[in-house]
C-alpha cells in the first residue's frame, strides 16, 4: 500500500517515526514534508496529501500537526477526502469501518507517539464495513455535488 504522509513542524517527529515504522513493515511511504521543525503552515502539506489521494498517487494518507485540527480542516476542503482526527483506538476504528476515512489525522500535542503508532496500525488494517455506511457515504457525495453546483452558479458569467 502506498501512503502519503505530511506534517507541520509540530508533527515532524511523529511523522519521522511513523515513516520509519511503515517502511520497515513494507509500506511504500511518500513524505510530502515538512522536512524539519522550522515553523510552517499546515495547509500545503494537507493539500499535497489530499491531491495525491485524488490523483491516485496514494491509497491512504496520514497528516500530523499539533492538535490535528488544522490538518483536518485543510484536507477536508477537497471533495472525496475523508480526513478524520483520531485520538484513541475507537475513533481510528470507526473512522475506517463507518466512514471509510482515507486520511488519518493526529495531533502530536494531544497523544503520545506510542498511541499514534497504534492508531496508524488500526487505520491501515481496518476495512470499511460497507452496507448502511456505504449508503451514508453516497449521501455525502450528493452533498459534495450540491455544493459544487452552488459554487459554480456563484461564478459571475458575462452578460452575453
Amino acid at each position: 500500500m502506498k501512503i502519503g504522509i505530511g506534517s507541520d513542524h509540530a508533527g515532524f517527529a511523529f511523522k519521522e517515526a511513523i515513516k520509519e515504522k511503515l517502511s520497515a513493515e513494507g509500506y511504500e511511504v511518500v513524505d510530502v514534508g515538512t522536512q524539519d521543525e522550522h515553523p510552517v503552515a499546515t495547509a500545503p502539506y494537507a493539500q499535497a496529501v489530499a491531491e495525491g489521494l485524488l490523483n491516485g498517487d496514494f491509497e491512504r494518507g496520514i497528516l500530523i500537526c499539533g492538535t490535528g485540527g488544522g490538518m483536518s480542516v485543510a484536507a477536508n476542503r477537497y471533495p472525496g477526502i475523508r480526513a478524520v482526527l483520531c485520538f484513541n483506538p475507537f475513533t481510528a476504528d470507526m473512522a475506517r469501518s463507518h466512514n471509510d476515512a482515507n486520511v488519518l489525522v493526529m495531533g502530536s500535542r494531544t497523544i503520545t507517539l506510542p498511541q499514534a503508532l497504534d492508531l496508524v496500525d488500526i487505520f491501515l488494517s481496518t476495512p470499511f464495513a460497507g452496507g448502511k455506511y456505504a449508503e451514508r457515504l453516497k449521501y455525502l457525495e450528493e452533498i459534495e455535488k450540491k455544493v459544487a453546483n452552488i459554487l459554480q452558479e456563484k461564478v459571475i458569467q458575462p452578460p452575453f
